[in-house]
């Protein structure tokens, strides 16, 4: 089966879906072909340079070819229609690579509208994803929003174009159910063609302490970072951002030092929030990694914490056997029966629930049971099974060359 993945950016450092996913798919035996923009990840954010600017490496040039992990990236150049990114040639090569079927990683954009335009006269069969999160969609929380200006501007612009694309494909994956609520009520996919499949982990990377070696590194690894081996360490990896708000999770830490427990910071990445965060005596802050680094750093800290939206990061410390604590405003099927909840940016519950996780015991409980639900429910191998399963249906007859 020839499966072509669809994304505007390429991020091979970064661990996402659009990496993983084709990985996975390609070890299952599928001829998997990624095709890009030429544009970085993350370049639609106001402080992506501050944010991302010494870690991102620069995006390939348009009409660059490559192998990666078993399948084939594409570059195509872009062109700025109405404010969005659109590929440019797309049908072209979607006509060269014939594929089986189109995996378009969004829902509403110019890349799902180009492949669905193209299936009628290619043959193939489409599939979308669409992974906006309710807490980050201000409209999800108006009564009725398609009687405000902001409603109709998302039915115009996002909508009715969604639902053209949605009538040409056979599923939609959300991560998460208010992720797929998300994609029916504002983004014109049609509601029974939504499937909440969750992210994956990457087992390879992200495993528990399994050996001595593994013992060992972790004790190196935190005497590198000024740890002592009685010091409870609470790692937050990713953007540092004033909605991430990891800065809470430092100010948590300095109180709980000061009521005489040994608690310590650990922040991996870069952002607005960094230099507030590296004032803190108790927390050490690491520049942004390659996500196959990340694991020895999880398995030598002792809680993970996401303190207000959702990140991939979560599942991969999980695997890492690390006790979560997330907001409550955030799905939770990954946290349940292995990690805490915390009233969302409420100093003082951080601090009570952290306190909480003070207790060895009830870390090691909860960290293993997260690391077994990680690799039973949450890892990559078997979505991408699961997926090339789905895709593996009776196809509609291919168009004449």
């Amino acid at each position: 089966m020839r499966v072509v993945v669809l994304s505007e950016t390429y991020a091979p450092d970064m661990g996402y879906l659009t990496t993983m996913l084709p990985r996975y798919m390609a070890r299952e035996g599928a001829d998997v072909h990624l095709v890009v923009l030429d544009l970085a990840a993350y370049h639609y954010l106001p402080d992506f340079q501050k944010t991302y600017g010494q870690f991102q490496q620069r995006p390939l040039e348009a009409g660059a070819v490559q192998e990666a992990d078993g399948y084939t990236v594409h570059v195509l150049k872009h062109h700025r229609t109405l404010g969005f990114p659109r590929a440019i040639g797309l049908h072209d090569k979607l006509a060269e690579l014939r594929p089986d079927v189109v995996y378009s990683s969004v829902a509403i954009g110019w890349l799902p509208l180009q492949a669905a335009m193209s299936r009628s006269r290619l043959g193939y069969r489409l599939f979308t994803g669409s992974h906006t999160a309710a807490i980050l969609f201000p409209l999800a929380r108006v009564r009725r929003p398609f009687l405000t200006l902001a409603g109709l501007r998302c039915l115009v612009t996002r909508w009715l174009p969604g639902r053209l694309v949605s009538l040409g494909t056979e599923l939609c994956y959300a991560p998460t159910s208010d992720c797929g609520e998300i994609a029916w009520r504002f983004f014109g996919v049609q509601k029974e063609k939504v499937r909440v499949v969750h992210l994956g982990v990457d087992t390879d990377v992200f495993h528990p302490l399994a050996n001595e070696a593994d013992r060992a590194e972790r004790a190196r690894l935190r005497a590198e970072l000024g740890f002592a081996p009685e010091d409870i360490v609470c790692v937050y990896s990713g953007k540092m951002t004033e909605a991430k708000n990891a800065l809470i999770v430092a100010q948590a830490v300095e109180q709980l030092r000061g009521k005489g427990l040994p608690f310590r910071g650990l922040f991996i990445g870069d952002g607005v929030q960094r230099e507030r965060i590296a004032q803190c005596p108790a927390s050490v802050v690491v520049d942004f990694m390659p996500y196959r680094e990340l694991g020895r750093y999880y398995r030598a800290a002792d809680i993970g914490v996401w303190p207000t939206i959702e990140s991939t990061s979560m599942l991969d410390a999980a695997a890492c056997a690390l006790p979560l604590v997330v907001a409550d405003v955030i799905y939770r099927d990954h946290v349940e029966g292995n990690g805490r909840v915390y009233r969302t940016n409420d100093l003082g519950d951080m601090v009570r629930v952290l306190e909480e996780l003070s207790s060895a015991p009830l870390r090691a409980e909860l960290g293993a049971a997260g690391a077994a639900k990680m690799l039973d429910r949450f890892n990559w191998q078997k979505i991408a099974a699961g997926r090339l399963r789905d895709f593996a249906g009776r196809p509609p007859a291919r168009a004449a060359a």
